[in-house]
């Protein structure tokens, strides 16, 4: 038989919540011989016993089976800590503002890593009065594109799907915006921090010649990229 649960899991657990086997063994319904088998990995729990088990400590199955025990010590979480998962198989996108066991398609998600933008993920942001036009300068295929940009701010998020074939662009209100997240579907999660001051319009991103530019730098690379592929 695989072991789906290790009796260290449930030991921790009942010593954690101050209990003796005794005292776990008579809410289960169990005796505490039992509770000692479980924790020398003499035996195992049944099956049906499992969400009992998790109920007692107040916790999911899934965290008593992975043994990873999620703690939400700050309930009003910092969003800017915000954690996206990414289903390789159907692509759906999940956020969390703290640490979470997630699974999709039978697969156990871990968060991603953002990385900095580089020059294959080019993004261009525009202030247009109380909005952030961000486009991102990237291929929009079926078989590769941005799948979703997100707007993070200390208390909120703005997340906006985006879909092959469209456009790799989105329109965010500014307040409060701290970071620009974007997921390309074979490169993982960029991130960027958009201009410093972003509630000053004097300070905004309103260089329209450097903004230009950069632009223009960006197209004739991926100008040249379509070249190349031809």
């Amino acid at each position: 038989m695989n072991q789906y649960v290790t009796g260290a899991v449930i030991k921790e657990l009942r010593e954690r919540n101050k209990m003796t086997q005794l005292q776990l063994a008579e809410k289960l319904g169990v005796s505490d011989k039992t509770i000692s088998k479980w924790e020398t990995a003499k035996g195992y729990p049944d099956i049906t016993l499992l969400e009992p088990i998790a109920g007692e400590f107040r916790i999911s199955v899934t965290e008593l089976i992975s043994g990873n025990t999620i703690y939400n010590a700050n309930v009003s979480a910092n969003m800017l800590r915000s954690k996206f998962y990414v289903c390789p198989v159907c692509g759906n996108a999940i956020h969390s503002m703290g640490e979470a066991v997630i699974h999709c398609h039978g697969i156990l998600l871990t968060p991603s890593e953002a990385e900095s933008t580089d020059e294959r993920h080019m993004v261009f942001i525009e202030r247009a009065e109380d909005e952030y036009y961000v486009r991102v300068d990237h291929s929009m295929t079926k078989e590769h594109y941005i799948s979703f940009a997100a707007a993070v701010s200390h208390d909120g998020i703005q997340m906006v799907k985006l879909y092959p074939e469209g456009n790799a662009e989105a329109r965010f209100k500014i307040r409060g915006v701290k970071r620009i997240f974007f997921y390309c579907n074979r490169d993982g999660l960029f991130s960027i921090d958009p201009v410093k001051g972003i509630d000053d319009k004097e300070s905004g991103y309103d260089d329209a010649r450097e903004r230009r530019e950069l632009e223009k730098a960006a197209d004739m690379l991926f100008g040249q990229k379509t070249n190349l592929k031809r």
